[in-house]
């Protein structure tokens, strides 16, 4: 592959803009089976291990959906996480990322191993970046609960992911940077990063 081509390359989880960014994003390789054909904005996302995952497609991505992509295929798409425990996942689609057919590359880039331009941007598949406030730690369940605030003004756009790991009391309420791995519904702490601490 040349340099060219990696330079092209949108990462599909941009860097950070500022340390106390909150954010929770993801990257996973499926299928998406919508429930209805005449509505393409919900349905599941089918993992490579035949797992389903309710999934609603957001308003941009639903055009390049309708565009460019074919549902028989698998793509990796670019996801937000909800659940409101480790058994339950749901996912909204934001992007899809696939460098060969939404840029313009040389026609023999087809051949290019996506998981491979994957790792060149330190990612992977079923990789998770989650930014925020430690607001609960469950030491007997093992899980952690992570407050997510929204740019927007509107309350209700805020929200808490539970995350199975474990995490000292004595971070709470500092503000952190995590990186996860989903394992089928279950989002799991890979390693952390304390940014700030006690932000209350």
């Amino acid at each position: 592959m040349s340099f060219q081509i990696f330079n092209m390359l949108k990462n599909p989880i941009p860097q950070v803009t500022n340390q106390l960014q909150y954010r929770a994003i993801g990257i996973i390789n499926g299928k998406f089976v919508p429930h209805d054909s005449e509505l393409l904005n919900r349905g599941f996302l089918i993992d490579n291990k035949g797992k389903k995952i309710e999934t609603v497609v957001l308003g941009k991505a639903l055009s390049i959906l309708k565009k460019h992509i074919d549902l028989k295929k698998s793509y990796y798409w670019v996801v937000y996480p909800k659940n409101k425990n480790t058994q339950n996942l749901h996912l909204q689609v934001a992007g899809i990322w696939d460098p060969y057919q939404l840029n313009d590359f040389p026609s023999d880039a087809s051949k290019i191993n996506f998981s491979k331009l994957l790792e060149k941007l330190d990612l992977k598949d079923n990789y998770f970046s989650v930014r925020g406030k430690l607001v609960f730690v469950n030491t007997q369940k093992k899980e952690i609960v992570i407050k997510i605030c929204s740019t927007s003004k509107l309350k209700n756009k805020n929200f808490k992911l539970v995350i199975k790991g474990e995490l000292s009391l004595e971070l709470l309420n500092s503000f952190v940077s995590l990186d996860i791995n989903r394992d089928g519904s279950t989002l799991k702490l890979i390693k952390y990063e304390v940014i700030e601490k006690d932000l209350s």
